[in-house]
């Protein structure tokens, strides 16, 4: 179902609006489209872009949720609305994989859209249900290996960074556990949590809470370093597999279209949100690492980005659904 939430508060300080062909912009609300569903990080990182646009550039901004067809129908829906800036999308890094994991993806995520921003990235964790015997890395690759048919991973969407991590753990494990995807983290933690899935990488913010709730069994963190927020999870590496880091970012984008100057206002806004203290000190306590780049900057990181995920999709000879 489609949820809309509408972000109020002060307006705070207009940037200086360069006068466009269609006229002063923005003049009305902004609709922020996220393609999944409501309480992930994904969503999560959305509401505080919103909330950054709507105090930087005066205007109300609506958050709508529109899950389906692995991220497919609120994509659409961007590219099917005038490309005025008044319709933008929140994604996560999974968006511009859309090629590699629908067999028939209706868009390009790459020449039909631009990227606006990075907000923040936020390393995954993996977590199984807590009631299953096996408490170490090695011990769940050793029971996977001798009863693979009680295994499996649960992942948000196809092409997610949390299906990238199952893949590189299949890997490097050997294990080959089946891979399931879900419509959105909410639905496949909680079956994670309910013992109908076993394991699933996700992002720090919807998995520490769980962890520390005893809904989930932590495993092992993917960052090179020990997080202070659970000093007590072992990175991937001090559990058996060196190297083992990964990271799940989340940005905006508009369609390509969108006059550049919307795109570069759009940009300037959410970057200097993301250097503000309070962002910074809020972000950094869920686990979350703050990103501020220019349209440019972020067009290469996603190039190289996808050739990284697109290489580890070959690896494992996935086959686009």
């Amino acid at each position: 179902m489609q949820r809309r939430t509408l972000l109020t508060g002060a307006a705070g300080a207009l940037l200086a609006r360069p006068t466009l062909a269609q006229g002063a912009w923005p003049s009305r609300t902004i609709r922020m489209i996220v393609p999944y569903t409501p309480g992930a990080a994904t969503d999560a990182m959305a509401r505080l872009a919103a909330q950054k646009l709507q105090e930087k550039l005066g205007v109300t901004v609506v958050v709508e949720n529109r899950p389906g067809a692995n991220g497919a129908i609120g994509s659409q829906a961007v590219l099917q609305a005038p490309a005025d800036g008044y319709t933008i999308m929140a994604s996560a890094s999974i968006h511009p994989m859309a090629r590699y994991v629908m067999k028939a993806a209706p868009y390009d995520p790459v020449t039909d859209f631009i990227p606006v921003a990075r907000t923040a990235r936020g390393p995954l964790v993996l977590v199984m249900n807590p009631r299953l015997p096996q408490t170490t890395i090695p011990q769940v690759v050793e029971a996977a290996k001798r009863e693979p048919d009680k295994w499996t991973f649960a992942t948000s969407s196809l092409g997610a960074a949390g299906h990238l991590g199952s893949i590189e753990f299949n890997r490097m494990t050997g294990a080959n556990i089946e891979i399931v995807g879900y419509r959105g983290s909410a639905p496949a933690l909680t079956d994670v949590a309910a013992g109908n899935a076993q394991l699933m990488f996700d992002p720090v913010l919807a998995t520490l809470p769980m962890i520390r709730g005893g809904q989930l069994r932590g495993l092992g963190i993917a960052t090179a370093q020990r997080s202070p927020l659970a000093p007590d999870l072992p990175t991937m590496a001090e559990a058996g597999l060196p190297g083992f880091e990964f990271y799940s970012w989340y940005g905006v984008w508009a369609a390509r279209a969108v006059p550049r100057e919307i795109v570069d206002r759009l940009n300037a806004a959410i970057t200097e949100a993301m250097r503000e203290p309070a962002v910074v000190e809020r972000l950094t306590s869920l686990g979350f690492e703050p990103v501020a780049e220019t349209v440019p900057e972020l067009e290469r990181f996603i190039v190289a980005d996808v050739a990284r995920n697109a290489e580890l999709l070959r690896i494992a000879n996935f086959q686009p659904e």
